[in-house]
């Protein structure tokens, strides 16, 4: 029987194909279940005010066994991305890059502060929560 994991995935708003491509990839594989904890355009936060979002993301943080960082380039000009990675490091949540593919530079925001990083290639990723997730 294969094992449940709760996946948080850390993305940017403005690149959200890259994350629904990651939810796809992951929810196709077969033998491996997975529930994403992040919001997604389709389950938004609806609140401009950064502390109670802060909350919200923290505790789905919190419920993850393993973080997906996603490492355009785009995440180190992402004061979100760094605040969800920094909430997972400090919360021993392990965290693996992901390299969306086609990018050439990987985020140091995410490479930073994960255990390894991966190519988008299911198998690597799938790989690698199996490896790391807690």
């Amino acid at each position: 029987m294969a094992n449940n994991y709760n996946v948080f995935i850390s993305h940017s708003w403005s690149y959200v194909e890259d994350l629904k491509k990651l939810r796809t990839a992951l929810n196709e594989r077969g033998y491996f279940n997975v529930e994403f904890m992040e919001h997604s355009p389709n389950e938004p936060i609806n609140s401009e005010n950064s502390t109670y979002v802060k909350q919200r993301l923290k505790r789905a943080i919190l419920n993850s066994n393993i973080v997906l960082g996603i490492a355009g380039m785009y995440a180190s000009h992402s004061e979100w991305i760094e605040w969800e990675l920094e909430t997972a490091k400090l919360n021993a949540i392990p965290i693996v890059g992901v390299i969306p593919k086609g990018q050439i530079r990987v985020s140091q925001v995410v490479s930073s502060r994960s255990i390894v990083d991966v190519d988008f290639i299911t198998e690597r990723i799938v790989e690698a929560i199996r490896k790391y997730a807690k």
